[in-house]
């Protein structure tokens, strides 16, 4: 959904330029077919199969994202009280909700309850007990999962994979009809599935499929134990192509893949956040200042670690682009490099930067420049640090463009606090 077209880069029909001299920088853009166009990859490819897309909040918390989402039918998948908030404002579906996350509080247990969500995935027996005891001060029934863990390597961050016996997430997969069996004595409970996850940014799925592979053992042996297991929730972590040429997985094949692996008379729960909104968005800015040292070349851009903070916190890639190039040059990749620099921001910190090493343009102060495949854990993870007012987000459908989050002022910064 963004192209060059006479020179200038667009999101839809929308020239980026007036996106960013209307709403200043940095700005996040995100592309509404984009992400609509995801998640009926998702929900289209499982056809007649019995189904559940619950988009991962955490990837991208936007009200107006989560509020497109919900009116296409998506489910969603929790790890907080507050983004069970969101969803409900935003107009999502509490029945189509399921709530994950290793360190469930109390009250949002009882929040989730009080809104009739659809399902718990519990990763301790601690949290099973928590639970039985949140309920039946209710006076209602809690559906549970136990998200297992397979002790299958992701391959990806390792601040991202999740799916290790060493890892803190779930229960070791031997151990899990054990538990299950010990569940029956909560009186409140009710076990209707299996959850799985074992990463985020996964570009080879085989390890997903590996996963499944197990679960499906896991099941077998649970239904002869007599547990009514009606569904099996197989998590997210599809990745996508942060680099120019990298190959993202095919949404329709990972599904089919999954459907071949999945017993008959489930319903498969998805869980993706990234792969949605992630290749949906990107992060404008604007060049302040060009600064060559006896070593290095710096472009200062005004947008920070506080904006945008995956280069720093995982080293990861995110291509840049100028938002005008020489008509016909191709939409990815640094094509005619003239420089070789850093692209680093106004934070007091080393690390503050969105590139390093990277091939651009003659990009000149004042100029423009997109910072791609910022959809998905870029506004989600900013920050107020150096007392820097968080970034305005837009949202584009067609031809039109609309402000869905005011940049915050001066004032916000110090919105509750007392000297």
């Amino acid at each position: 959904m963004f192209h060059y077209s006479n020179g200038n880069l667009y999101c839809e029909q929308v020239d980026l330029d007036a996106i960013a001299r209307a709403a200043g920088t940095p700005c996040y853009v995100y592309s509404g077919q984009s992400i609509l166009d995801a998640y009926h990859a998702y929900d289209d490819a499982f056809g007649e199969m019995p189904h559940l897309v619950c988009y991962s909040v955490k990837a991208n918390s936007t009200l107006a994202v989560l509020s497109l989402l919900a009116r296409a039918g998506c489910g969603f998948d929790i790890v907080s009280g507050g983004e069970l908030y969101r969803v409900l404002k935003a107009g999502g579906d509490p029945a189509r909700v399921v709530f994950s996350g290793v360190g469930k509080t109390a009250r949002e247990m009882e929040l989730a309850l009080e809104n009739g969500i659809l399902n718990f995935n519990c990763e301790s027996e601690a949290e099973l007990a928590e639970l039985d005891a949140i309920a039946r001060k209710l006076g209602v029934t809690a559906r549970f999962s136990l998200r297992v863990n397979p002790d299958v390597d992701a391959a990806t961050h390792p601040y991202i994979g999740t799916g290790l016996r060493d890892h803190k997430f779930g229960i070791g997969i031997d151990e899990a009809p054990g538990v299950y069996r010990r569940a029956k004595a909560f009186r409140h409970l009710q076990a209707r599935g299996v959850d799985c996850h074992i990463g985020s940014q996964i570009v080879d799925y085989s390890s997903i499929l590996e996963a499944a592979g197990k679960v499906a053992e896991l099941i077998e042996i649970l239904r002869r134990d007599g547990h009514a297991i009606d569904h099996v929730d197989l998590g997210g972590g599809l990745g996508i192509a942060y680099r120019p040429g990298d190959n993202a997985p095919d949404i329709r094949d990972f599904v089919s893949a999954l459907r071949m692996r999945t017993s008959a008379g489930l319903t498969i729960v998805v869980e993706p956040g990234r792969s949605i909104t992630g290749p949906a968005g990107v992060l404008l800015t604007r060049v302040l200042y060009r600064k060559k040292t006896p070593s290095k070349e710096f472009v200062i851009v005004d947008a920070a670690m506080n904006d945008l903070i995956r280069p720093a916190l995982y080293r990861a890639h995110h291509d840049i682009l100028p938002l005008h190039r020489a008509s016909g040059a191709p939409v990815v990749g640094n094509v005619g490099a003239d420089i070789v620099a850093d692209v680093v921001g106004p934070v007091c910190e080393t690390g503050d930067f969105l590139a390093r090493d990277r091939e651009l343009p003659d990009i000149q102060p004042g100029e423009y420049l997109a910072v791609s495949s910022a959809g998905a854990y870029g506004f989600v993870q900013s920050s107020n640090y150096n007392s820097r007012p968080r970034a305005p987000e837009v949202l584009v459908e067609g031809s039109r463009w609309r402000i869905v989050r005011e940049r915050e002022s001066y004032e916000d910064l110090i919105k509750g606090e007392s000297t």
